[in-house]
């Protein structure tokens, strides 16, 4: 009778824990659902204004893709912009036409570390690009901010710095700097009034990304910066829009990091990497 008294209170304890594990992980799986309405569906109508923060909006990489994206955006939404970039001829451009964005990868794309052209000039023009301008322009906007109490930095990273990428080795860790370089900041500054947004996006069609075709999974630059702006105020980490928030949870289930770094998905990178040059090269002659 004991023995069975014994299995009996067993039984009963993994009952119990079973139904607080089950009630765990329900409760956790609501809440990421409710997070991510609220941040990518309902921010559409709660959004944010911009001003509570500053009137002015400094842009870096303004002259196109998804920074210019940002300052026309910015613009329509009241604040007044300052615009940096390295183009001159461009900047004016754009200052016609009317966030820490700045961004470089490989040309034409996917390489092995050593393949990468001109790697000795490229290197140090990848990580100038995507990193010390990052925490240079930080360096320079910060303490107006803190004096003030309150200011938004908004930092493009990517997607491909969410796990170590093979083919993109460089890249993809400069990438990786700006999430956790975000992240730390924003740790620290948020008690002080400055909210520090990353924002790492999956593919957006710009001249970084060869203009790809816009569809479900590709936004275009301007539809990307106009849903990202929802987010601010919502989540001090986003993927900026909800169709890649969806690519991003599915990438983590069906292709997880220790798939990306396996010898075989490397050899299907690089397959993919040539055929993709070859298209590229067959286009180009072409148009010529």
């Amino acid at each position: 009778m004991g023995t069975y008294s014994n299995a009996a209170v067993w039984v009963d304890g993994l009952v119990v824990i079973g139904g607080f594990t089950v009630l765990f992980y329900f409760l956790k799986f609501s809440w990421k659902c409710w997070w991510g309405l609220r941040v990518y569906v309902l921010s559409e109508y709660w959004k944010t204004d911009l001003r509570t923060y500053g009137q002015w909006a400094v842009v870096t990489g303004a002259t196109s893709g998804i920074g210019k994206a940002y300052a026309n955006e910015l613009a329509k939404r009241g604040l007044d912009i300052v615009l940096v970039s390295r183009s001159e001829e461009k900047l004016k451009a754009t200052a016609l036409d009317i966030v820490n964005n700045v961004g470089m990868t490989y040309s034409p794309g996917l390489a092995y570390y050593m393949d990468i052209p001109n790697p000795g000039m490229r290197i140090t023009e990848i990580i100038n690009c995507n990193i010390l301008s990052v925490a240079q322009m930080t360096r320079l906007i910060l303490p107006r901010m803190v004096e003030r109490s309150k200011g938004l930095i908004i930092n493009i990273s990517s997607e491909a710095g969410s796990e170590p990428q093979p083919m993109l080795t460089l890249y993809s860790a400069t990438k990786i700097f700006v999430t956790y370089f975000s992240r730390g900041l924003n740790a620290e500054y948020s008690p002080k009034g400055v909210t520090v947004q990353c924002v790492a996006p999956f593919l957006v069609s710009t001249n970084m990304t060869n203009n790809r075709a816009i569809n479900a999974f590709v936004k275009s630059a301007q539809d990307f910066a106009y849903e990202a702006l929802n987010t601010v105020g919502h989540s001090t980490f986003t993927s900026g829009c909800l169709s890649h928030a969806l690519q991003h949870i599915a990438l983590c289930i069906f292709f997880p990091g220790w798939l990306r770094l396996s010898s075989s998905c490397v050899r299907k990178t690089e397959k993919f990497a040539r055929r993709a040059q070859q298209k590229i090269e067959r286009t180009g002659k072409k148009e010529n």
